[in-house]
């Protein structure tokens, strides 16, 4: 068994906006992406009676987790899952409501240091990049298997690469001889195809393709846009959302969904507030929070994170309550 490693980005900040949900006795915070556990550990270290629901679709982190975090017993389960089935989880576990959710998006340390998974460019590996190894697409079939328009898409959507339709080009001329399975062959051909200035700016010339594709093959994107809402309504009052985005379209779709759910939505010349017109959620985070210098410069990770924080702050109402004018 490996040892758990790499502090995760912005430890304290995310631990300080839950602390606040998990202080009520036995409060339980779900933590949408498990990864290595460090979130998790942190909260059941310094939250006092707090339980941890961990989930992640990669079994293989639940593994490591489960034992990095062994030493809690019963304060923690893990489950394997997709984060966006979070309501069927906390059914399944008895509640009806969690103190707090943490999403911490993107691709984990273990699951970059593993060479065989194929999500890192450094090293050459199958084209694997599935979360959950054990269903759906790889990285691989995405290459061998998309059109022209499709492979573009990708990668000018998820990855904004410049250069998507050059390379998804190149992509098929080159299966056309001999299919896609290493990382090394789409690597050297993504150095062909993108030209020298822009190769000496911006980053590994690699690192867009590879997060276009890694977010085509987990669906990133889609299964984040049904969590968030779902986040809204597990927790109860008191509770809290936190999410740390790496991605500008994740942190797009963060910040809509939390300015939709704390949004007062009456007229703003309307000298009172209808009764039940009161948003359920407010905002934590004055917008996005980022990292210092220090934590970038310890954790270089922490250059793209945008922190985010919103808590439930009135039961849900059913949308037929009848509602009165009540003083502004």
């Amino acid at each position: 068994m490996r040892t758990p490693s790499h502090a995760p980005v912005l430890l304290d900040r995310v631990v300080a906006l839950l602390a606040p949900a998990l202080a009520p006795d036995g409060a339980v915070l779900v933590d949408c992406t498990l990864g290595l556990g460090g979130h998790s550990e942190a909260v059941l270290q310094r939250c006092g009676s707090a339980r941890v629901i961990g989930i992640d679709r990669d079994t293989a982190a639940l593994e490591l987790a489960g034992e990095r975090l062994r030493p809690f017993g019963e304060r923690f389960v893990g489950v394997h899952a997709v984060y966006d089935e979070i309501a069927d989880v906390v059914r399944d576990q008895g509640l009806d409501h969690v103190g707090a959710v943490l999403f911490d998006l993107g691709v984990s340390s273990m699951q970059l240091d593993v060479r065989e998974r194929g999500f890192a460019y450094a090293a050459d590996a199958p084209l694997d990049m599935r979360m959950d190894n054990t269903t759906g697409l790889t990285a691989a079939d995405v290459l061998n298997t998309y059109s022209v328009a499709e492979l573009a898409r990708v990668l000018r959507d998820y990855g904004e690469e410049k250069f998507a339709k050059k390379i998804a080009r190149a992509v098929e001329r080159e299966r056309e001889v001999t299919p896609f399975t290493t990382s090394a062959r789409l690597v050297e051909l993504l150095y062909a195809e993108i030209p020298a200035p822009a190769r000496r700016t911006g980053g590994h010339p690699a690192k867009r393709t590879f997060q276009a594709l890694r977010m085509e093959v987990n669906n990133e994107l889609a299964v984040l846009e049904r969590a968030v809402p779902a986040s809204l309504e597990v927790i109860g009052v008191g509770g809290r959302v936190v999410v740390e985005s790496y991605h500008s379209l994740e942190d797009r779709l963060v910040k809509r969904a939390f300015t939709a759910a704390s949004r007062l939505d009456v007229p703003e010349d309307l000298p009172f507030v209808p009764e039940g017109s009161e948003p359920d959620m407010q905002l934590v985070t004055r917008g996005a929070e980022v990292a210092d210098v220090h934590e970038i410069e310890q954790n270089p990770r922490a250059a793209s994170v945008r922190l985010r924080a919103i808590e439930r702050v009135r039961p849900s109402r059913p949308p037929d309550r009848p509602r009165r004018g009540v003083a502004r």
